[in-house]
């Protein structure tokens, strides 16, 4: 059992007070039937009272306080993570999802978000992987020589950010990490995270103005021991055009398992389909 850090103060003053009550044990409770103690005198029990209070006093504080005789300190309460609103997007920030039509950042292969707050950018990314997620910048829709930021899922579950750049079809970890505030968790077989990232840096190849338009490279793969491996798919997602921190859009990119509908010639046979059933056969 768990004393409370003021419940345990009391009891420690209480005790060498002297106000803390203790039962008296067999020998005193003969002395006192006598009226004698040990040496003649009327018998009392206020020396084993001191005694005892001493060594609870003592016991509590080695128990329960410090070296310096304070309190040990509770573990701060962690705040859990915020889910991502979904509502907000389009409106008051702008969202990618990838995946099943109607899909939202628990259910989306693939969800980022983005919004500007003061002179940061602020991101949120989820994907259905039990290891990495990331967001590259990129000039050409083409992966190599993109500012590249990740999601990781280390094997002690913890999530945590960090900066690439992408040399060819390798990602290479840069040590200079632009991220802050930053948050992450792995639930349901899901990572997602949220951080914040300058609008302006100091120029250099590895890191981007995001207050310039860029397309959007999506990816999210497995990872070992907290290192990325190669993603999930062949062909990783690009937003078809550029886009704009300025710009809050609702961007919806069907999966490969929902692109075949939209083809010519799935759209005429679920025509034809659809005018037999109506007709019947004669």
């Amino acid at each position: 059992m768990v004393f409370p850090r003021r419940l345990v103060q009391l009891m420690v003053l209480l005790i060498q007070s002297g106000w803390w009550g203790v039962a008296p044990s067999p020998t005193d409770e003969g002395a006192l039937r006598t009226g004698h103690g040990e040496h003649g005198e009327p018998g009392h029990q206020e020396p084993h009272k001191d005694s005892y209070s001493t060594f609870a006093s003592e016991f509590l504080e080695s128990r329960y306080l410090s070296d310096d005789g304070y309190p040990f300190p509770t573990a701060p309460p962690v705040d859990p993570f915020a889910k991502i609103k979904v509502s907000d997007c389009g409106v008051t920030k702008g969202c990618i999802r990838y995946g099943k039509p109607g899909c939202d950042a628990e259910t989306c292969d693939y969800f980022l978000s983005y919004r500007r707050i003061g002179t940061d950018v602020e991101y949120e990314m989820s994907a259905d992987t039990d290891g990495w997620v990331a967001v590259g910048f990129s000039s050409d829709k083409k992966m190599g020589g993109d500012d590249v930021m990740g999601c990781v899922h280390d094997d002690n579950g913890r999530v945590r950010i960090h900066h690439f750049y992408n040399v060819g079809q390798w990602a290479k970890e840069i040590k200079r990490n632009p991220a802050r505030d930053e948050e992450g968790i792995f639930e349901n077989n899901r990572v997602t995270c949220r951080f914040k990232r300058p609008l302006y840096v100091p120029r250099e190849e590895t890191l981007v103005d995001l207050h310039l338009s860029w397309y959007y490279l999506f990816a999210w793969g497995p990872a070992i021991q907290g290192s990325i491996t190669r993603h999930d798919i062949d062909s990783p997602p690009v937003s078809d055009h550029m886009i704009s921190i300025y710009k809050y859009e609702d961007i919806f990119m069907p999966s490969t398992a929902y692109q075949t509908f939209n083809s010519p010639l799935c759209l005429l046979l679920i025509v034809a389909l659809t005018f037999y059933l109506l007709m019947g056969t004669p």
